[in-house]
């Protein structure tokens, strides 16, 4: 019998999250999980998820804090010493400038949407090399607004392609270490995230009326596509950002 995978997920926020219905679909295929929640405001709402997959590693990370970034993978090191596979599932921009123009959006506003949403998915695979000794998985939430211009999407446009641009780089770099890196795009999910977004019920309809299968998708429909990426039935694909959504991306 082979030895569960184990892996490491960053983003859960509460039981709407993407996140979640990825760690769902983890856990059914048996796999161990290091859960991370961003502070004690959120812990509440993540410990009881990570209590209900029985998940060994529960530790604090705010991906801007480097001392918690070196707590969680000096844990997991200790407990597991390797790593299968690594979720990145967070995004953030200051309300001002996610509401407001692309043109209008501060520096700042602009490095730290960046910094939380790109670059700490870059910080992430570095540390997760190291413990992916024999090849591993690692996957990122990306949206169609990285690739075409959505209304009210604004900020997170240009974040989320240089995510997929990031997805792609990683993918060649760490190939020869067989580390698949991969997006996958969902469609539009009323998550707390995407709550801030203006107008977001109204993108929601537009894409349950024009997508091909005239519905939205949830999250376990998001974890069932994370869980086959993770798995080795897709040891071939890296590189990618794959649509989970109906195929409104066709059409959209």
């Amino acid at each position: 019998m082979s030895e569960p995978l184990k892996g490491l997920v960053v983003g859960l926020a509460n039981d709407q999250s993407i996140a979640w219905g990825c760690v769902q679909a983890f856990h059914a295929q048996g796999a161990q999980l290091a859960i991370t929640y961003q502070n004690e405001k959120a812990k509440p709402h993540v410990e009881p998820l990570a209590q209900a997959v029985a998940a060994p590693i529960f530790l604090p990370l705010d991906v801007t804090d480097a001392a918690q970034m070196d707590a969680v993978f000096a844990d997991i090191t200790e407990r597991w010493g390797k790593l299968d596979f690594l979720l990145h599932s967070i995004a953030f921009a200051p309300k001002t400038d996610l509401q407001g123009r692309v043109t209008d959006c501060s520096a700042e506003g602009f490095k730290m949407a960046m910094d939380v949403s790109c670059h700490s998915l870059i910080r992430l695979s570095k540390y997760a090399e190291k413990l992916m000794k024999d090849g591993g998985s690692i996957l990122t939430m990306s949206y169609y607004g990285a690739e075409k211009v959505i209304d009210n999407y604004n900020l997170m446009g240009p974040v989320k392609a240089a995510l997929e641009a990031s997805v792609r780089y990683l993918a060649h770099e760490l190939g020869e270490r067989r580390i698949r890196v991969n997006a996958l795009s969902p469609g539009p999910v009323l998550t707390r995230a995407a709550s801030g977004l203006s107008h977001f019920d109204a993108l929601m309809e537009k894409a349950a009326q024009q997508a091909p299968l005239r519905q939205l998708v949830s999250i376990e429909q998001i974890g069932e596509a994370a869980a086959f990426l993770i798995s080795g039935n897709a040891k071939n694909i890296t590189g990618q950002t794959i649509y989970v959504d109906n195929g409104y991306n066709t059409v959209g």
